[in-house]
């Protein structure tokens, strides 16, 4: 008998020492917290925000998936949260903990049950499996708590499922993004397009992809310490790539086999003022809010302190903010000074003339004095003739607007004599402004006398890309091989209906590298308007002769192929943009230059040399290989004694360009010489000489080099034929030398004469 209660006491001995010893890492997990206490510490990761998703084979994470797989079993990787460096593992940034130091958990919030979560609730009518893991469940209120190589976790007092444990693989400690997403409150979803899993929360986002150690943060390419990889169907990635890029602060028991993240976060309120500037009493503020919470709740309230829709009076105010979310807890306050000026006060307009009384074609002189506290933006002149060719009493007006849209006028009456001092012909050529026009009766102008120049050139290969001028589809506009002094003329728009790109590639198929030297270049556009970019590459191709800002050398090896003159390149062509350039090149070996339109997401220097690229065809415009594209004219006689003219791209005294098509090999004539630089030099031109730009064969918008100064052609917009003179120059009471540099503006119309005659006497 007695040996019969022996056997039994020693049956309940047995029994009761199985259910103290710990058989797996969720058993290991249910020791008493505050034994454990001397194990555990915190590490809090910086604070950025975030997104998230699922596996890539779904477009929207179903919260359901997660807790179908129920294994609990370990999954036979070391009981401990292993970083990536092999030690302890803290939010991965190597802080507290991972140094071998201890911290304390920090404070908490009350968590909140995900959608669609499978919990059991931890109480004494639970399993004896729930009794085991009560300490596990006993985390503080918005904790979350991980079982390592589980896939149990605890939340709220309530036992969830994930669909896959938590374990370390190479030295790294995985989770599944769906298990944490649900659980922390984020947001999941899939990008089809680009095959990433996205987690969400407020404005950040985390991009995952499988089978990756990079993700994105906000748009930022940022590193893992793993690899992310799919197991039963669950997308599984390095712990610390969400508790870093997310700010979770978490805790490491070692001793309970447990991780515990800290969801509790306050709101956060923030707020920045819109306007430019704060005037009492004139501006309505406006007040831009971006307030979140970072657990992803509902901002439900705010509080303003000090907030003014219109402040009345200048001075500095403080304006306090902070917001209240669905779970009731306040932000910290946020507050901004906002600097409140002084009323603005309109500009003070304000305008003299030299005299009170004038006669008829006698010169004004008018002095602005207007004035304004910060500048004066704009000016509006009415009547402010140079002259008047009519007697009687004239009101000119003056109204200035500074860039507070403030405004004042001012008039001022002049008296206007009977007496006759300059007939409105003679006036004009006295007194109208370098780079101004004026309108004259063009219609005898053919009938001046020719300035029967000399003309010479030098051997410079024109490579002239403007046909099809207007482009409708992707293909290759230009070909050609060149070697030596050559220039580029590129003038092309686009008509495809999409966004596009222009290259010139230039390949060597040499066996020694080459050089490409790059003297001067000029480009204009894209714009909608063909003068205006044909305009603006022409003033840009003369400054750079004047600085030589735009040198530069290209060396290209062997079977190499570059992209040149990348100012082509740089912006996007837009339906209906004009592109315009004009560069001059040197090259030591021939090379050959493709010039195309493709689609901006494509490889030109692939595309370049693609069989498949197809040659375009021209319109009515002009394309093709020209040489002695540098024409000089010369006249050593005396000129500007009678009324003379020298007309450039007549094809008569300066006949056109004959040259090839260098795709189709057929004979070209440059009409217009578009794309020739001229350089004019008249070394005897008489004392009070007038010297102007009358267009011929239509609308003219440019600049022509007069002695090294850029002048517009015109300042105040475009010349028309025949009856605009726009002036060059004027010489003064001795003979000078007069030198000129000119190239047709692309967009504008050939020919056009430069005009002589001599000044009227002044009086």
């Amino acid at each position: 008998m007695n040996f019969k209660r022996l056997i039994i006491t020693t049956i309940i001995i047995a029994s009761q020492l199985a259910m103290v010893i710990p058989v797996s890492a969720e058993e290991a997990g249910k020791q008493d917290t505050v034994s454990a206490v001397g194990q555990q510490y915190t590490v809090t990761s910086n604070n950025l925000g975030a997104n998230d998703a699922t596996s890539p084979n779904n477009n929207v994470t179903k919260p359901s998936q997660e807790g179908q797989v129920t294994n609990e079993e370990s999954t036979g990787q070391e009981t401990s949260v292993t970083g990536e460096n092999g030690q302890t593992e803290g939010t991965g940034d190597n802080n507290g903990a991972e140094d071998g130091q201890t911290e304390q958990p920090t404070s908490t919030d009350e968590g909140q049950d995900a959608d669609g979560s499978n919990p059991s609730t931890i109480d004494s009518a639970t399993t004896t499996d729930s009794n085991v893991n009560a300490n596990a469940a006993n985390s503080g209120a918005g904790q979350l708590v991980l079982m390592m190589n589980s896939n149990k976790m605890y939340q709220g007092g309530k036992e969830y499922i994930a669909g896959y444990p938590m374990e370390v693989k190479n030295g790294v400690s995985y989770v599944s993004i769906r298990a944490i997403v649900e659980r922390a409150g984020l947001q999941l979803s899939f990008d089809n397009k680009t095959k990433e899993t996205i987690i969400s929360r407020g404005n950040d986002e985390l991009r995952f992809k499988l089978d990756t150690s990079n993700y994105r943060v906000n748009g930022v390419v940022t590193p893992m310490k793993g690899k992310s990889y799919s197991a039963k169907n669950n997308f599984m990635v390095p712990l610390t790539a969400i508790t870093k890029a997310l700010g979770i602060p978490y805790t490491v028991d070692n001793v309970g086999k447990r991780v515990i993240l800290n969801l509790s976060t306050k709101p956060v309120a923030s707020f920045s003022i819109g306007n430019k500037e704060v005037i009492a009493g004139e501006t309505d503020v406006q007040y831009l809010t971006n307030s979140y919470s970072p657990s992803g709740l509902q901002i439900v309230n705010e509080e303003w302190t000090g907030r003014q829709d219109k402040f009345t009076d200048p001075g500095i105010y403080t304006v306090t903010y902070r917001v209240q979310d669905s779970n009731g807890q306040w932000s910290d306050p946020f507050s901004l000074k906002i600097n409140v000026g002084k009323p603005h006060t309109p500009p003070l307009a304000n305008f003299m003339t030299d005299k009170d009384t004038y006669k008829m074609g006698e010169l004004i002189t008018y002095t602005d004095l207007s004035t304004d506290e910060v500048g004066i933006k704009e000016r509006v002149w009415e009547n402010n003739e140079r002259a008047f060719f009519t007697p009687g009493q004239m009101t000119i007006r003056l109204k200035v607007v500074n860039e507070f849209g403030l405004s004042s006028t001012v008039e001022r009456t002049i008296t206007i004599t009977n007496e006759l001092l300059y007939s409105r012909d003679d006036f004009n050529k006295l007194f109208t402004p370098v780079g101004e026009k004026y309108a004259f009766d063009g219609t005898s102008v053919p009938s001046w006398e020719r300035v029967n120049y000399s003309i010479s050139s030098d051997p410079v290969t024109l490579i002239r890309s403007n046909s099809p001028e207007t482009v409708y589809s992707e293909g290759r506009v230009y070909k050609e091989t060149a070697s030596g002094a050559m220039r580029f003329m590129v003038h092309h728009v686009n008509s495809t209906g999409k966004n596009m790109k222009m290259y010139v590639v230039a390949t060597n198929k040499n066996d020694t590298t080459a050089r490409l030297t790059q003297n001067s270049l000029g480009f204009g556009g894209p714009s909608q308007y063909a003068t205006a970019a044909g305009k603006v590459s022409v003033e840009r191709y003369y400054k750079s002769l004047q600085t030589g800002g735009q040198y530069k050398d290209v060396w290209i090896a062997p079977g190499e192929s570059k992209v040149i003159m990348p100012e082509l390149n740089a912006t996007t062509m837009k339906q209906g943009d004009v592109i315009s350039l004009f560069a001059d090149m040197y090259s030591d070996q021939a090379l050959e230059f493709n010039v195309i339109m493709i689609d901006p997401n494509k490889d030109p220097l692939a595309i370049a040399q693609s069989q498949s690229l197809p040659n375009l065809k021209e319109d009515v415009h002009n394309r093709g290989t020209y040489e002695d594209s540098t024409r000089y004219f010369h006249y050593n006689d005396l000129v500007g004694t009678t009324r003379q003219r020298l007309l450039i791209g007549d094809n008569s005294n300066d006949p056109f360009q004959v040259g090839y098509d260098g795709i189709t090999n057929a004979y070209k004539l440059n009409a217009g010489n578009f794309g020739m630089l001229y350089k004019i030099k008249l070394y005897r031109v008489a004392p009070n000489t007038l010297i102007t730009f009358n267009p011929r064969g239509g609308r003219y918008s440019g600049s022509i080099m007069v002695n090294g100064d850029i002048v517009q052609l015109s300042t105040g917009g475009s010349l028309s034929a025949p009856n605009d003179a726009n002036v060059l120059f004027r010489t003064g009471d001795h003979e000078q030398t007069v030198e000129f540099v000119f190239t047709a503006a692309p967009g504008s119309n050939l020919s056009v004469n430069l005009l002589f005659q001599p000044l009227p006497e002044a009086k």
